[in-house]
Parts: structure tokens; sequence; C-alpha cells
């Protein structure tokens, strides 16, 4: 299906194919990023096509970044067949966990989720929507020599998008830019895949194979481009997530003292040393534990609720579930802080949650946890929008929190924020122009 612009936007705009695999009504921060690019790009001279499948199964549905899609832009869409609708036949419930990304720790893992996770890892490399690739490229292939089209933009994950890219790229005269919004090999879920040696291998080889044949590398931290340095020779940008602006508006902030993560946790992104910090100021503070609320919006793992429980917060939480991005963005302006956690891995240190930019813009202090000197940890002082502890830190921790909960009482909690502008989705979708241009 292809919606066509008029021919005044397409005159002297230089065309771009952008090869992705979320797309409204697709939810989450990786939809955002591309749906925000293509808003803006026209404003720089160019002219974004996008390819995206036509009957994709998303673990999030968000209806609401539908009405974001700009009316002017051309949208081809191609069948894809999803192994996740078969696994989600047999095992609905724990088929939607797995694709959007909460795996069960390997202790509690019943025999299907193990099977399911054996399979996703060594018979669809590298990953489920690998038989995309040969569909997309003859469908693409002659779109792109009918339309004259010399540039051309994969997103992963999911990184089967890449080999889309490094195909036609083989047989085609494009420049090819791979953007990255995750790491590839290093990513902390494969270690969850049960992985064979030759999986792991034929990995490797893929990453490099797209590492060395793009044009041009787009990561969106400093981490990932260090990584990625080690592999290849091909130039590498960081152009991070961001924000936008909005016109959404609250009457007031809550009148409990509301602690609320906004996304998804994960098994393994669970701070015990927070729990532990919450429930001993409940304890010692009769007015913290009047006052307190932890809000947890988004996809939950069972294993932090259970976490939750067992540091006696049962009455002190809230588990909203998923919400639309409007919601979302109200929670963060209502909440008294906000809660931003990363697994305690050298893996993570890359990650920088796409939520973390309208955190910035919410006139609400972040509670940051996760890894040392992590990229997330710079933004964060550097903007002036919180405070980042690492997971043993929890005397200062404890200290903050108290600190924080004081200001509260006296109505004085906010938030001084600096140097946002280069974070906002327009800045940077003017580096993203500058370098379509340059490649």
């Amino acid at each position: 299906m292809r919606f066509l612009p008029s021919q005044e936007f397409r005159m002297g705009k230089k065309q771009i194919l952008i090869i992705t695999y979320y797309w409204p009504p697709a939810g989450g921060p990786g939809v955002q990023r591309w749906l925000k690019f293509v808003k803006y790009l026209p404003e720089f001279g160019l002219e974004p096509i996008v390819y995206c499948p036509e009957n994709p199964n998303y673990p999030i549905v968000d209806e609401s970044l539908v009405n974001e899609i700009p009316d002017s832009i051309t949208i081809l869409k191609h069948h894809i067949k999803e192994p996740y609708s078969l696994a989600g036949w047999l095992s609905k419930g724990r088929s939607k966990k797995i694709s959007s990304g909460v795996i069960p720790q390997a202790k509690k893992q019943t025999l299907v989720e193990k099977a399911m996770l054996y399979i996703r890892g060594n018979y669809f490399i590298p990953d489920a929507r690998k038989n995309w690739v040969s569909p997309s490229v003859e469908f693409l292939s002659n779109y792109i020599k009918e339309h004259e089209i010399k540039t051309i933009i994969t997103t992963g994950p999911p990184h089967s998008l890449h080999l889309i890219g490094l195909r036609l790229k083989a047989i085609l005269d494009v420049k090819w830019l791979a953007d990255f919004r995750d790491p590839w090999t290093t990513i902390g879920y494969h270690k969850d895949l049960k992985l064979t040696e030759v999986s792991k291998a034929k990995h490797l080889e893929l990453e490099h194979n797209v590492l060395n044949s793009a044009d041009e590398i787009i990561v969106t931290s400093n981490h990932t481009k260090n990584e990625f340095r080690t592999k290849t020779k091909q130039p590498i940008s960081v152009i991070t997530n961001g924000y936008d602006s909005h016109t959404i508006s609250v009457e007031k902030k809550d009148e409990l003292f509301t602690l609320s993560h906004i996304g998804s946790l994960l098994s393994e992104r669970n701070p015990v040393v927070l729990w532990e910090t919450i429930s001993e100021l409940i304890r010692e503070n009769e007015s913290f534990s009047e006052a307190f609320k932890l809000q947890l919006i988004g996809v939950v793992s069972d294993d932090v609720i259970e976490s939750i429980y067992k540091n006696g917060l049962k009455d002190h939480v809230d588990v909203i579930g998923y919400v639309n991005h409007e919601k979302a963005i109200k929670f963060q302006m209502t909440s008294q802080l906000l809660l931003l956690i990363e697994i305690d891995s050298e893996d993570t240190k890359a990650i920088i949650p796409g939520k973390v930019f309208e955190y910035l813009i919410s006139e609400t202090p972040i509670l940051a946890i996760g890894p040392k000197d992590a990229d997330v940890e710079q933004i964060i002082k550097s903007t002036n929008t919180g405070v980042y502890f690492n997971y043993n830190q929890k005397v200062e921790l404890k200290a903050q929190i108290l600190s924080y909960f004081e200001a509260f009482q006296n109505n004085s909690l906010n938030v001084n924020a600096i140097g946002l502008q280069p974070y906002s989705r327009k800045a940077l979708t003017e580096k993203l122009a500058n370098l379509i241009k340059h490649c």
C-alpha cells in the first residue's frame, strides 16, 4: 500500500528511503525515533519515503502515534511472515512477553519458554524477521530503480533490516546508512537466547558484514560508537534519541510523593537496592510512609513485582501497565520524581532509553540507578536534571531520596535544567540531514 505525496512536495527535495520494522501503530520509544525524523526531514530539503511491514505483529500498540504521521510522505508496505504469530497461537502470553523483551529468569523459565528462546536464538538469525529480507529486497530494488533513489537508511533492531540494506547495497548504486538504536552482538538479551557457538559466530559474521559495508553508521551512544570503532573503519556518527515539543499540560503535581517509572522493567532491570532503601525509609519515617507511592507505568516483569512485594512495598505500589504516549507524558509531568533504571552490566553502559529525553523536559527530578560511567549518567549530570547512582551506593541513595522528600514537604522540589536544546528532535534531525547530504 502506498500513500503518494503531492507533486509540489516532491519537487526540489532529495528522496531517501527509510527501511524500518517499527512504525505506528507500534508503541514504544523505538518507533518514535524515525517518526520524528520523518516529521522534520522535509524542513531540511529531504523527502523521506518509509518502508515498513503491512501486517506486523507488534507487542505494544499505540494508536495515538498514527496521528503524528505527516500526511505528505510516501509509505510503502509489504507483507511479512511473522513467526511470533505461530508462537502466540501456541502460547499467547509467553510469546507476547518474550517478543516485548520481558525474558523470565533462567531458573523460572518453563519448558515452553526455554524451547521458544532456543528456537528464537538459533533458528532465527539475526532475529525473527529474517524471512522478510528476501521479499523486501525484491520489492525495493524495483522501486529504487524506478524512482532513482540514491540513499537508503536501515534502522535496527530488528537487525535483520540491516541485511536488507546489505543486499540492496550489493546490487544497486546507492548510499547506505545503517542506524543502530541498540548494539547487536553485545546487547544484554543475547545471553538469554541460549545461542550455540555456531549461532554466536553467525551473528558476529553478519554484524561484521553490515558494519564494513554501510557507507555510514549511526549509533545512539558514545559507548556503542567506541565498540563499533574496534570492528570497522567506516565512519560512525552519534545521533541520540531526543524530545519533541508538545502542548500537553497538567493542572498540578501529585499530592502524594510519587516515584514513577515509565517504560519496561525487565527481569534483570530490578534494583533490589532501591526497594530495600524505600522499605527502610517507610519503616523509619512515618511521614514518608504516609506520602510515598511507587507508580510503574509500562510492561513489568513478574520477577520485579515479586521483589517489590518481598520488600514490603505491596501497599505502596501501583502497577498501571502500558499507556499511550500522551498519557505517559502526563505521568511524567504530574509525578514528584521520575525513576530511571538500567541493568548493572558493562553491556548496558551504551543504552540510553528513549524516555530519558522526555524526562529531561518534564520539569520533574530524575532518580537514576545504573552501571558506573554509563552514557546516560553524563546526560543527566550535564543537563542538571537529576541524580545518578551506582548499585553499590545505598547510603547515598537513601540520603538523596530523603532530601527529595524533604523538598517535597517544603513545596520546593523542582528542576533547573540546562543545555537541553541539542537533544530536541529538530536539532537532531538537522544533524541527520547534514549527514545524509554529505554521505
